[in-house]
């Protein structure tokens, strides 16, 4: 070949052949680095909800070879633990397994394995940096170098949630539509908070888009008439894995089964009911062991967290149920409460949560757009699924509520809405290009630009998060990571801790921490004395910062508000309390006392 063909040749690739398929692969590539590095520069936040603190800590017990066990003691754990260990071994010394890597009983294995195998590849340092620059500056703490690292791998997921909504929207829509839907789901400033939160939330993302494929696929082979049942099956037998998968991510998600169950029964073809039940075989074969495991180690299916319908309402306000040791069920049984619960919640989401589903804006063009048919009919079809996942969800969402939906009511696990983003960007999406056909535009670039101004004004919230001023990377109060290590530290690795946010120390400090119980008095002494010893206590800013007078002065005697309260107006403890040694030098971030000097 002559040298004039050659450059020709590679003159051609660079324009249209591989080469510049490659090149803009990389301009992509760039371009997604340089918004995460915008994104974690100006908006990155560390930890702040109880959830992703607890399942780092468990993920790193199980990356240290320590089993799937945990450092945040609930006190509802150790009355299912005891009571179940006494009925096989009355005489047992250890029921709660305190004396030991306690069982975890509130984190589905999914999520927490996944972070185990990130900190085997990566090796993050647990310990705080205070003196190198981007962990710290100027010797102040800034960030924690392993959460860091786990908002980099949800981050990742995040983008794979995005590429899965563009192949979705074009298998049901039109190019056009796909790259819209792929860059409004991309700018929801919703997910990219959940990317920093240490949720689960994007990888229960990228399972739902999974169960959307595998729908999508079925009803199109189905509705086609296409002869070969076995790769229909298969496909069904996958929705069913993915829905299993999704329960042990979290176990609000298990009840995707019903709508999907129900989809399958109509669109399904002739084969639908079959269908229906290997999803259903499928979800039990996955989700079967670790249930069993459950049973055999607390007598529970679903551990701690089975408990959440009954969470928050009257019987058990706030935190209540979690902090008991010795809880009085008969209130479980009645129907009141859950109706009542409900009720208010229901009003709450229809209220609050619907109307930020999609960033608003998308959200109001999704229901729009249910006015108005669609003429692919597979795009019709499944959103009626995702209608029918909105209702379902709604009721699932208001019965599980709980406490930790107050402290932070966006971000937290309990948010199963967030799941329909990508479903409201492609309908919504869907609706507004139908809009703009009826628009009579003087030329491409005036189409061009009325897309434009909708992306600008879907995504303003993501925009206006990478602009100045920068957002404090330190989630205090109550939270600040070097004074829970430095408390740690004091402590020995067998002793027991009390918080008020154990989750905390559990994970800053890797000491065994139980949650406060219901009171100072009583539930503390049967703790201390007849389970073990709690060595020091630390009651951070959530509870010194508490109301003087609803939490504190009328929260009764022996609340741990008073005790709070009486402890650092008066520096009186209750008689007979066991710890009342404090550090001389104080700490900002609460209060720790301890059974003798340690410092």
């Amino acid at each position: 070949m002559f040298i004039s063909e050659r450059i020709q040749a590679a003159i051609h690739a660079l324009e249209v052949g591989v080469v510049s398929r490659w090149i803009k692969i990389m301009a992509v590539v760039l371009a997604l680095g340089g918004l995460v590095e915008l994104y974690d520069l100006m908006s990155y936040r560390g930890f702040n909800s109880p959830e992703a603190m607890d399942a780092a800590q468990v993920a790193r017990h199980l990356a240290s070879g320590q089993g799937y066990s945990t450092d945040f003691i609930r006190p509802l754990s150790l009355y299912l633990v005891s009571k179940h260990n006494l009925q096989r071994e009355p005489a047992g010394t250890n029921a709660a397994r305190l004396y030991g890597p306690h069982p975890d009983l509130a984190n589905p294995p999914v999520y927490p394995t996944l972070l185990a195998g990130l900190m085997k590849v990566s090796h993050p340092k647990w310990s705080i940096e205070m003196h190198k620059s981007f962990w710290s500056e100027g010797g102040r703490y800034l960030r924690y170098q392993p959460e860091f690292l786990i908002t980099l791998f949800n981050q990742a997921l995040l983008f794979a949630a995005v590429g899965l909504t563009f192949l979705l929207a074009r298998a049901l829509l039109d190019p056009l539509a796909a790259w819209l839907a792929a860059l409004l789901t991309l700018g929801s400033e919703t997910l990219w908070k959940f990317s920093v939160s240490g949720q689960s939330t994007l990888l229960l993302l990228v399972i739902f888009l999974g169960l959307l494929w595998c729908l999508m696929r079925i009803e199109q082979r189905a509705r086609a008439g296409l002869p070969d049942h076995r790769r229909i099956f298969m496909l069904a037998t996958l929705a069913g894995a993915l829905i299993g998968l999704g329960l042990l991510t979290r176990y609000a998600f298990g009840w995707v089964l019903v709508p999907t169950a129900i989809f399958l029964v109509l669109f399904g073809g002739a084969r639908r009911t079959g269908l229906a039940v290997a999803a259903g075989l499928a979800f039990i074969v996955v989700a079967a062991p670790w249930l069993i495991r459950n049973l055999v180690v607390s007598g529970t299916l679903f551990g701690t967290a089975g408990y959440a319908v009954v969470e928050n309402t009257f019987p058990f306000p706030g935190f209540q149920l979690m902090q008991s040791l010795d809880p009085d069920m008969a209130p479980a049984f009645w129907v009141t409460p859950y109706l009542r619960k409900l009720i208010e919640n229901s009003r709450a989401i229809l209220q609050s949560d619907l109307l930020r589903l999609g960033n608003g804006w998308m959200g109001m063009l999704f229901f729009a757009g249910l006015l108005l048919g669609l003429r692919n009919l597979a795009a019709r079809r499944m959103r009626y699924f995702a209608l029918m996942c909105l209702g379902w969800l709604v009721v699932v969402q208001a019965l599980g509520r709980t406490y930790l939906s107050t402290l932070s009511p966006e971000l937290n696990s309990e948010n199963l809405l967030v799941l329909l983003t990508p479903l409201v960007m492609i309908f919504g999406a869907a609706f507004f290009l139908t809009l703009l056909e009826q628009m009579n535009l003087p030329s491409l670039q005036w189409r061009f630009l009325v897309i434009g101004v909708l992306v600008a004004m879907v995504c303003q919230p993501l925009l206006g998060a990478l602009l100045p001023p920068k957002t404090s990377p330190v989630a205090y109060p109550p939270y600040y990571p070097p004074d829970i290590q430095k408390i740690a530290g004091w402590m020995q690795p067998e002793e027991l801790l009390m918080s008020d946010i154990p989750w905390s120390v559990a994970w800053y400090g890797q000491r065994q921490c139980s949650w406060t119980t219901r009171n100072s008095q009583y539930d503390f002494v049967a703790l201390n004395d007849y389970i073990k010893p709690v060595k020091g206590l630390y009651l951070s800013l959530a509870t010194l910062d508490g109301k003087l007078i609803s939490e504190c002065k009328m929260g009764g005697a022996d609340s741990w508000g008073n005790f709070a309260f009486q402890a650092a107006a008066y520096n009186q403890l209750p008689k007979n309390f066991p710890l009342r040694n404090f550090p001389a030098e104080s700490l900002p971030s609460g209060l720790f006392l301890t059974d003798r000097q340690r410092w």
